[in-house]
């Protein structure tokens, strides 16, 4: 038997296993998706280059994906939405976005963080010396919290729609196995903690979840609206304390943005 079909019967045995007992709700694992899984064709040779916990993880979260795509557990938002918006990025990264709940722009594009929001958490993705591929990106709620008829805008999820969304969040977590963890705006830090202080009182410090680092920092379309150079400063300082946990240079000029002169 080759590496490769090893590490799928592996793969196979381990999802079948954590189905039989958390059942497929929990685990997002359907029959299904298995039975895909052995019937799916190997790559080539040349192709073989992945680590086996990149096969492993890629598989997992396409399992869990599907599983998200038909999820009616809020049967308002599944009634409402255009499509579910899973998560996005390196199924290996070290570092993971989460956010509170897709908008207008993510429920069209089935991607989170894809307006003007997303284009500012990109740049500041690369201000880190990453790019968007290196980091993970998820919600904490899959679905566009539904508007009434005739409104515009979004809304931030209800804490019942976030305990139902949160056992996804916590399987791609559980999945990808970050080293640190960003929580972008205080709902998010809600979803993931249930705390209620202000985002300006946790900004700054570390909290944990699951065993994981975690930091809260302002949610970019905060500072879409308040994008002063004190706010801009603040996020930054948060950012440059993830890049020393992970180990990244940050160099005088980066140390530098964003103070006033």
């Amino acid at each position: 038997m080759s590496s490769l079909q090893q590490t799928t019967a592996l793969l196979e045995q381990s999802l079948r296993t954590r189905r039989d007992l958390l059942g497929a709700a929990p685990t997002g694992v359907t029959r299904e998706s298995l039975d895909r899984l052995k019937k799916t064709p190997p790559p080539q040779k040349s192709e073989i280059s992945n680590l086996k916990s990149e096969i492993s993880r890629t598989a997992q979260l396409a399992a869990l994906r599907e599983a998200v795509s038909t999820c009616r557990k809020c049967p308002h938002l599944a009634d409402f939405r255009t499509q579910t918006v899973f998560g996005t990025g390196n199924p290996n990264a070290d570092l993971m976005f989460v956010g509170e709940a897709p908008g207008a722009d993510e429920d069209k594009r089935g991607e989170p963080f894809v307006g003007p929001a997303g284009e500012l958490l990109t740049k500041i993705i690369v201000a880190m010396g990453l790019k968007r591929e290196d980091v993970y990106i998820a919600n904490v709620l899959k679905c566009r919290p539904d508007m009434p008829k005739g409104s515009t805008g979004n809304r931030p999820p209800a804490p019942q729609e976030m305990e139902n969304c949160l056992p996804y969040l916590r399987e791609q977590i559980a999945i990808v196995q970050p080293h640190i963890l960003v929580a972008l705006g205080k709902v998010a830090m809600a979803g993931l903690t249930g705390a209620e202080e202000s985002m300006s009182a946790m900004r700054g410090r570390w909290f944990e979840f699951a065993g994981i680092p975690l930091l809260p920092t302002y949610h970019p379309s905060y500072l879409l609206r308040n994008g002063t150079n004190a706010e801009k400063r603040k996020v930054w300082e948060d950012m440059m304390l993830v890049m020393e946990k992970l180990g990244l240079p940050i160099s005088a000029k980066q140390r530098g943005y964003f103070q006033e002169k």
